[in-house]
């Protein structure tokens, strides 16, 4: 918590006087830094089993998580069981999909993948709970699956079952917030948040004792500060969230996969191919403008 309050302070200090920052968008900027800071913890550590660095993950987000609900004195149990469970489920699953193909991938290219869920949130969507999907945004949607075999193709570091885990991990994570939406209101965020990291915390559990490593004193440093960095950036975007409409908060959340490329880059030597390059950015791009259609 106390370095919690130092982070307000620096936001305060350094960034309130940039007319543009508007509150919202600022925490926004500050959530895309701890993911992104997050998923180098988690490929620098790609020599432990993913059920070990889900626990890890999982185990540290999920006790803040209760802690804050027991001071709101909010029920963890919830009301909607059956939801919160598939929406733990369909979360776990993406998750570790992710990290996997994090361990396996560039780290720009394993997050461009992760940002198609869209995609598959649009489809579910329409079958599942009959929301409406204008002609132009199938065009978006079809502007980023090219800038997938764009990125696979001309990147001779991305193995078919790698790409294969990254779209299916997309695809869970389109099912996410298809349940979230039908979850609505009635749940308290915290609610769906523990419930998830909860449910992770435990399978991973399980998993990790066959497959346990003994880390080193930095990697017991990497394996906390992950779990840390998940857990600032999913609180902060909350914030975000709540301080500021999401059709102006949202396309911040991709300035992640800019992280990713210059660390990546600059942490771990990737570089990419021009046409690999314009895979990425045509996947960006047709997000940021389905999200922009959306919110007109």
């Amino acid at each position: 918590m106390f370095l919690e309050a130092q982070i307000n302070t620096i936001i305060q200090k350094h960034l309130t006087s940039i007319s543009w920052l508007t509150p919202g968008v600022r925490l926004m900027l500050i959530a895309t830094f701890g993911f992104t800071i997050m998923q180098v913890f988690v490929k620098e550590l790609a020599g432990f089993h993913v059920s070990q660095i889900v626990f890890f993950r999982s185990s540290i987000t999920a006790l803040f998580c209760l802690t804050l609900l027991r001071q709101k004195g909010v029920s963890i149990l919830g009301k909607s069981r059956k939801l919160l469970i598939l929406r733990s489920i369909c979360g776990i699953i993406a998750m570790t999909l992710f990290f996997i193909t994090v361990q396996r991938m560039p780290l720009g290219a394993s997050l461009s993948l992760k940002y198609l869920s869209p995609i598959f949130t649009a489809v579910f969507a329409v079958l599942l709970i009959h929301e409406k999907v204008k002609p132009i945004q199938w065009l978006f949607f079809l502007t980023a699956l090219v800038g997938v075999f764009l990125l696979k193709g001309f990147d001779t570091r991305i193995d078919v079952i790698s790409l294969i885990m990254g779209i299916v991990g997309a695809i869970f994570g389109g099912l996410v917030y298809v349940v979230i939406r039908k979850i609505g209101n009635t749940e308290h965020p915290l609610v769906i948040v523990n419930y998830f990291m909860l449910s992770a915390t435990i399978l991973s559990g399980i998993a990790m004792t066959f497959f346990w490593q003994n880390p080193t004193p930095l990697e017991w440093g990497l394996l906390f500060g992950m779990g840390f960095f998940g857990y600032l950036g999913q609180l902060y975007m909350t914030r975000a969230f709540q301080a500021e409409a999401a059709s102006r908060v949202a396309p911040v959340k991709y300035i992640e996969v800019v992280y990713s490329l210059v660390i990546g880059f600059l942490w771990f030597g990737e570089s990419y191919s021009t046409l690999a390059f314009a895979g990425i950015l045509l996947i960006l791009l047709s997000m940021i403008l389905n999200l922009n259609f959306r919110s007109k």
